[in-house]
């Protein structure tokens, strides 16, 4: 049994099949590959969300599963019951769940207590989908398919803002996969922590990232920027704080200018124009949300697929 809580639980030989199988997807929506058919899975979602919960519901779908949309308030975990017996649960009912959590063990505690592969669909610590997904649509863009992975190795990626948010660790993670050359920019303060550290030493990873606080040295001869809320959620009481802190990190088109003429712009969403980016850039032809919006389907589809092989 598989589960897909953070990237590397795929080897090399399942990721080349998953973005295979996600350019696929994506170049004929229509199919009627339903690996899924006759099977019911749960979305248990203790954060909100839009992209997230619609690709994962439609590409269920799609994908031939009756889909039980979750929420804490209306289950008895909201109430105290543990996590080991809703897992026990969720197994004698479910053929699989995707999981939206805040706290990582959330989702590790429920693939260790039941026996149906789950499916992180973000935590506090990583957002593997997400990552997966942004792989894919920067491969798409240089290498002209989401499969082209060699078009993505040695390409140089800034991340700017808070470098120890989830997808922050979510790009060291996928440095090391998929051989991309990564530097994190921002305060000091928000550099990446020792938890994904000692992940990557863990797990045997290459480390393929450096950290500066110097946003236009960041940026030198960079095929790509990418950025992500400042607030996300649970972190609202230090709003003002936070602001203040990352204001120099802001992808204006400035910022954006000293990067290589045909660099590409990247963001999760959702995104805050005047802050974290300026609408200037996100109105540029050079920056790829919506494509990324898109590509979590077809990508999302694919690891369900591969998991239920």
């Amino acid at each position: 049994m598989n589960h897909f809580l953070k990237e590397n639980d795929f080897n090399t030989s399942d990721r080349l099949k998953i973005f295979n199988l996600a350019s696929e997807y994506k170049e004929n929506r229509l199919h009627h590959h339903q690996p899924l058919a006759g099977q019911t899975w749960g979305m248990l979602f203790f954060k909100s969300s839009t992209r997230t919960r619609i690709s994962f519901e439609v590409g269920l779908g799609e994908l031939g599963a009756k889909v039980v949309v979750l929420d804490k308030s209306s289950m008895q975990i909201g109430r105290g019951e543990s996590l080991e017996d809703t897992a026990r649960i969720f197994s004698r009912y479910l053929h699989g769940m995707v999981i939206r959590a805040f706290e990582h063990e959330m989702v590790e505690s429920l693939s260790r207590f039941g026996n149906i592969p789950i499916v992180n669909a973000l935590t506090d610590f990583l957002h593997p989908c997400q990552i997966f997904s942004d792989v894919f649509t920067l491969a798409e863009k240089w290498g002209g398919r989401g499969d082209s992975l060699e078009s993505v190795r040695g390409r140089k990626l800034v991340f700017l803002g808070d470098c120890c948010c989830n997808m922050a660790n979510s790009w060291i993670m996928a440095a090391s996969l998929f051989g991309l050359d990564l530097v994190l920019c921002g305060p000091e303060n928000f550099k990446p922590r020792n938890d994904i550290l000692d992940l990557l030493e863990r797990e045997g990873l290459e480390a393929r990232h450096s950290f500066t606080s110097n946003p236009e040295l960041a940026v030198e001869n960079a095929d790509a920027l990418y950025t992500d809320v400042w607030v996300s959620m649970g972190k609202e009481e230090e709003e003002s704080g936070r602001i203040a802190e990352m204001t120099p990190y802001s992808v204006s088109s400035d910022l954006f200018s000293k990067a290589k003429q045909d660099a590409l712009f990247l963001h999760c969403m959702p995104t805050h124009p005047g802050l974290e980016v300026t609408q200037e850039v996100l109105d540029s032809d050079r920056s790829h949300l919506f494509d990324q919006a898109e590509n979590r389907l077809h990508m999302q589809k694919a690891i369900l697929a591969t998991i239920a092989s």
